[in-house]
């Protein structure tokens, strides 16, 4: 599973920075997000120090930061952060006597994620909540009426094939527990995300000088 989401998300962010032009990449890069998804919430289910969990997901997002803006949006926050703030709504639903006291927590979360510059804004608060809360078929249901609003509403075509890793988690379990039981050294999971950031941005600064500059001080124009 791990193996499966890093090698994805590198063919997805290899041909948004090299190749935007042509979607294969982007479809196949659509498998990586709801497999991080489904490790938060497994992360968040069985990790012996929830707090602990939480620093350790705001230290990676801290240090994806600058090579994210590098490689792939200067004026942008890595996903890393999406899902530390929705780990952390987790956290505080896992907290209440009764889910429907954390309908607000939900909506006020939804509101914020949505307005900050985050990669997936909301949409990845939902994803993550549907994966924690919704069993059997109903998840691939609810997944795929999610990604048909985002469809409807924000014209994300391309995000209807990241369905197809929420379709084999329910449909074929014994091929998804072999897939998890191959795990990689912890040290690899939590830096691959920033340290493949920092060598997409390396190669993108060493091909396209002028381009990052040009990126990089949008960051400080007013």
């Amino acid at each position: 599973m791990q193996i499966l989401a890093m090698v994805t998300m590198l063919i997805d962010h290899i041909g948004y920075i090299f190749f935007p032009g042509e979607m294969a990449w982007r479809y196949v890069g659509r498998i990586a997000f709801p497999i991080y998804c489904y490790a938060l919430v497994q992360g968040h289910i069985h990790t012996s120090s929830r707090p602990r969990y939480l620093r350790r997901l705001l230290w990676i997002a801290l240090f994806a930061q600058i090579p994210y803006n590098l490689a792939l949006d200067p004026g942008g926050w890595n996903v890393v952060f999406t899902l530390l703030l929705s780990a952390a709504v987790l956290f505080i639903l896992d907290k209440l006597p009764n889910l429907w006291y954390g309908i607000p927590v939900v909506i006020l979360a939804f509101v914020l994620m949505d307005r900050l510059p985050l990669d997936y804004n909301a949409y990845g608060l939902l994803l993550v909540l549907i994966f924690r809360y919704a069993r059997s078929y109903w998840l691939i249901l609810a997944h795929f009426v999610l990604n048909g609003v985002y469809l409807f509403y924000y014209g994300w075509r391309v995000q209807m094939f990241s369905v197809v890793p929420t379709i084999l988690i329910v449909t074929a379990p014994g091929f998804w527990r072999l897939l998890e039981n191959k795990r990689l050294p912890r040290w690899i999971w939590w830096s691959f995300y920033p340290a493949h950031l920092a060598l997409l941005a390396l190669v993108k600064i060493l091909f396209f000088q002028e381009w990052v500059f040009i990126e990089w001080r949008s960051l400080f124009t007013i």
